[in-house]
């Protein structure tokens, strides 16, 4: 069984020792942290209780700035080789489709190396990449590989991950009212309320 007082000690420290010593948990954070480390350590007793679906992904949402990212990438630390999940920018993946052109779909769908082949991903910071071309063909690159591993999701399980500025509404507009519907059915919604303050501010 969890410590999660312990355990919320210990990621602090993680994120001094990574981001240095002004790294601190404020007190409203301590509940989306502490839902992070019980799906992603498959507490089952406390998923239940928080009401976490452990077969479904995690969609992070709320306002620039409050920690979304570097939650994600402290989990990424402190999990063990079994439960890690594949991180990536979707800045970065648009930056692979205009190298690579649509390939790029593939991978992220069904081409990665193999020890990532089953494993979850995390795309981070949905809606900071913008429609591309390649070679005169315009791509929601996004909106693709999101449809590509919902069928995933429905097919074998595999699970995604998302942290995103982003509303629902947003969401749909940019992405399409599927891409919306589809989120809610493969994701456990954490949100961050919208009145929260950039701590980089």
């Amino acid at each position: 069984m969890i410590n999660y007082q312990k355990f919320l000690y210990h990621f602090e420290q993680l994120g001094r020792k990574k981001y240095g010593p002004n790294y601190t948990l404020q007190k409203e954070d301590l509940s989306y942290i502490v839902r992070l480390a019980a799906y992603f350590f498959k507490d089952e007793a406390k998923c239940k209780e928080l009401d976490l679906d452990l077969n479904k992904g995690i969609l992070l949402t709320g306002p620039m700035g409050v920690g979304k990212t570097t939650w994600f990438r402290l989990m990424q630390f402190i999990l063990a080789k079994e439960h890690k999940f594949y991180y990536i920018t979707c800045r970065d993946v648009n930056f692979e489709f205009l190298r690579r052109g649509f390939d790029v779909i593939e991978k992220y769908t069904k081409g990665l190396p193999n020890e990532f082949q089953k494993c979850s991903i995390c795309f981070d910071d949905l809606g900071t990449e913008n429609n591309i071309k390649y070679f005169g063909n315009e791509c929601n690159v996004m909106q693709e590989i999101l449809l590509s591993r919902y069928d995933l999701f429905m097919d074998y399980g595999y699970k995604t991950h998302l942290t995103t500025n982003l509303s629902a509404s947003e969401i749909e507009k940019y992405y399409s009212e599927r891409v919306r519907s589809r989120l809610r059915q493969m994701m456990n919604v954490l949100s961050v309320p919208a009145d929260r303050k950039d701590k980089r501010a």
